[in-house]
């Protein structure tokens, strides 16, 4: 039903930004709770970043707030990373994925979500 695509992943400096990007079709986007995933090598798949149906409602990981900055655009059906101050740790592939209906409180958990775009990968050099 829903499907996602990703651009804006590349190669960075340290303390440089990037902005990611994900559009979606099918379906009503103004139903669908968006987040932000990172998987680094050899780790699990993390949670970085959510927001609400309307934007009302945002959350970060610990290890990315300040520096990152969810938004949306329901009439672009669109949802946006935009990561400052990069570090070398924030290595990894990104996925943008799609919850339908309300925010659960479990929202940092991956089987929250019920759609995931291929992935964009960010490196960040020393």
């Amino acid at each position: 039903q829903v499907q996602l695509v990703e651009s804006g992943g590349g190669v960075v400096q340290t303390g440089n930004s990037l902005t990611l990007s994900c559009g979606a079709s099918g379906g009503t986007f103004s139903n669908y709770v968006m987040a932000w995933f990172r998987r680094s090598p050899g780790e699990e798949r993390a949670f970085v970043a959510y927001i609400s149906r309307y934007g009302r409602n945002t959350d970060y990981a610990d290890s990315v707030k300040g520096r990152f900055t969810i938004s949306r655009d329901n009439a672009k059906k669109s949802v946006y990373l935009q990561m400052n101050s990069l570090k070398p740790e924030d290595t990894a592939v990104y996925y943008c994925a799609v919850r339908i209906g309300e925010t659960t409180y479990w929202y940092t958990q991956s089987s929250s979500y019920h759609y995931w775009g291929q992935g964009t990968q960010v490196i960040v050099s020393s």
